[in-house]
C-alpha cells in the first residue's frame, strides 16, 4: 500500500460495522453525474464503467442505509424528472442544453444550467436535507464544488479519469484532453474534502499530478456484481447460446470504440498471428462487443475498415452493446478477454471477465496490474506492440487448458472484489469527510 493512502481503503465493512464510530455516516448522498446517465447502456456514447460503478455503489450503499440521489442530464424529453432505481436509489434527471447531439466536450457550457437544476431540486427540502456530495468525473466536480459549498457539507469526489494522465499516455493519432480540464481538475482536488481513487497507483497520481493532499486520498477497490458475472453453466453452454464455434480461440474485445482503448491493437495481434500461423484461421473468431465513443465517433466505421485492410474481417464479429446479462455470457464464452488500453483508471471489465472464470490479457497501464493478476489470472503486456499480444494469444491457441486452468485462478481471484466491500469502505470514507468537515468549521468559527 503506498504512503498516500489513507487508512480508510483497507478496512473491511465486518471491521467498519465493529468499530464503534463516534461519527454518525450521512443519512443521504447527493451523488453527481453530469455527463452519463446510470440509466445508459455500458458500451454506448460516453457510458462505460463509470455508469456500472455507480449503480452498482449506490444500491449498495442504500442497503447500508445511506439514501442516494443520483443528478445527471436529461437527454431525451421522455424521461420522467425522477426514476426511482432501487429502494433508496433516486434519479434525477436535470435539464441542462439541448437533449440531442451534445459531446462531452460541449458539456463545461452547460454545467451552470446543470448547477441550477440541482440547486432547484434542493430548494424544495429542507435544510440539511442533503449531508455530503459525491461527485463522480471532473464535470460533476465543478458541480459539487459548488454545491457543497451552498449545503455547508463536504464533498468527496472521484476521479475515474485524469486529462494529465490520460494526456501522458495517448493513443497515436488521439486528441489530447483539453487545458481548461486540467485546470478544472486542479481545482478539485483542492476543493474536494476527500477523493477517493480506484488504486494505490492513482492515488499516487493525485498526489504527484496533482499536489493532493495525501491525508485526503482514500483507495477503494471498485466491485464486481458477483451474482452477475459468474461462472454459471461454462464456457460450452454460453458459445452454444452466442453461437460461437466450441473449439475455436475466441480473444474478446469489450467496451468503447476509441482509440484510448485500442481495439485496434487485438485487430492487429489476430492479423499478425495468422500470418505466422495461417492455420489457425479455420478457428479463430474475434468478437467485437461495443459502440463507437468520443473521439472513435470521428471514424464509425474506421475498426471494419481496418479489420479488412489487416485481411480478416473473415473471422472479426462485430456486435453492439449488449446488457449486463448477456455481456456475462460473452465473458464466460471467450477465451480470452482482451484489454489493451493505453490509459484505464481500473478497467472493471477485467474483473468481471475474471469472475466468469475467463482469463484477460490486459496492457500493464493504470489499475490494470490490480485487476490482474500476470502470469496467475492471465498475461500483462508492456506497450502496445501487436507482435507482443500475437505471441500471448498464440499460447492460449497452443495450450487448450490454459483458459480453464488461469480462468479457475482467475474467478478465485475476483471474489476479493464484491461491490459490498468497496460500499463500506465508502460509507466509511464519506464518515471521514463528515469528521473532518465538522472539525473544520468548527475552527474556523472557534
Amino acid at each position: 500500500m503506498s504512503q498516500y493512502v489513507s487508512r480508510l481503503g483497507r478496512r473491511s465493512p465486518a471491521t467498519a460495522s465493529r468499530l464503534r464510530l463516534p461519527y454518525r455516516r450521512p443519512r443521504r448522498v447527493a451523488m453527481l453525474s453530469v455527463h452519463t446517465s446510470p440509466l445508459h447502456q455500458p458500451g454506448t456514447g460516453d457510458a462505460g464503467g463509470m455508469n456500472v460503478y455507480i449503480v452498482e455503489l449506490a444500491q449498495r450503499l442504500a442497503a447500508l442505509n445511506i439514501e442516494v440521489e443520483i443528478f445527471t442530464r436529461a437527454t431525451t424529453a421522455a424521461v420522467p424528472p425522477a426514476v426511482q432505481l432501487a429502494p433508496g436509489v433516486l434519479v434525477r434527471h436535470v435539464d441542462a442544453g439541448p437533449y440531442e447531439g451534445l459531446a462531452k466536450e460541449d458539456l463545461p457550457a452547460q454545467l451552470c444550467a446543470f448547477t441550477h437544476g440541482v440547486m432547484q431540486a434542493w430548494a424544495g427540502h429542507r435544510p440539511g436535507y442533503y449531508d455530503l456530495v459525491h461527485s463522480h468525473y471532473w464535470l460533476s466536480g465543478h458541480v459539487g464544488w459548488l454545491a457543497a459549498q451552498r449545503w455547508g457539507v463536504p464533498l468527496v469526489h472521484a476521479m475515474h479519469t485524469m486529462a494529465k494522465v490520460k494526456n501522458a499516455n495517448l493513443a497515436a493519432g488521439d486528441t489530447p484532453e483539453p487545458p481548461a480540464r486540467v485546470i478544472g481538475e486542479t481545482q478539485i482536488v483542492d476543493a474536494a474534502d476527500r477523493l477517493i481513487a480506484n488504486t494505490t497507483e492513482e492515488a499516487d497520481e493525485l498526489v504527484r499530478h496533482y499536489a493532493a493532499d495525501p491525508g485526503k486520498v482514500a483507495v477503494v477497490h471498485p466491485g464486481v456484481n458477483l451474482d452477475r458475472f459468474r461462472t454459471a453453466d461454462g464456457r460450452a453452454a454460453a458459445r452454444a447460446r452466442l453461437a460461437l464455434p466450441q473449439d475455436a480461440l475466441v480473444p474478446l474485445f469489450a467496451g468503447r470504440i476509441q482509440p484510448l482503448k485500442a481495439p485496434d491493437v487485438l485487430l492487429r495481434a489476430v492479423a499478425a498471428l495468422l500470418d505466422r500461423r495461417p492455420e489457425l484461421r479455420s478457428r479463430i473468431v474475434v468478437p467485437v462487443v461495443g459502440g463507437p465513443s468520443g473521439s472513435g465517433l470521428a471514424k464509425p466505421e474506421g475498426l471494419q475498415k481496418l479489420a479488412a485492410r489487416l485481411g480478416i474481417a473473415d473471422v472479426v464479429r462485430f456486435r453492439p452493446p449488449v446488457g449486463q446479462e448477456q455481456l456475462a455470457d460473452w465473458f464466460r464464452a471467450a477465451s480470452v478477454l482482451v484489454v489493451p488500453s493505453h490509459s484505464e483508471s481500473f478497467g472493471l471489465v477485467a474483473i468481471e471477465a475474471q469472475a466468469t472464470g475467463t482469463p484477460v490479457l490486459a496492457a500493464a497501464v493504470g489499475g490494470l496490474p490490480v485487476a490482474v493478476r500476470d502470469g496467475e489470472t492471465g498475461f500483462l503486456v508492456q506497450g502496445h506492440d501487436p507482435a507482443a499480444y500475437a505471441r500471448v494469444l498464440a499460447r492460449f491457441a497452443d495450450d487448450p487448458a490454459l483458459t480453464p486452468r488461469m480462468g479457475a485462478a482467475a474467478a478465485r481471484h475476483a471474489q476479493s472484489f464484491g461491490w459490498d466491500r468497496a460500499a463500506g469502505a465508502t460509507a466509511e470514507v464519506y464518515t471521514a469527510a463528515l469528521h473532518a468537515h465538522r472539525r473544520r468549521v468548527r475552527s474556523h468559527h472557534g
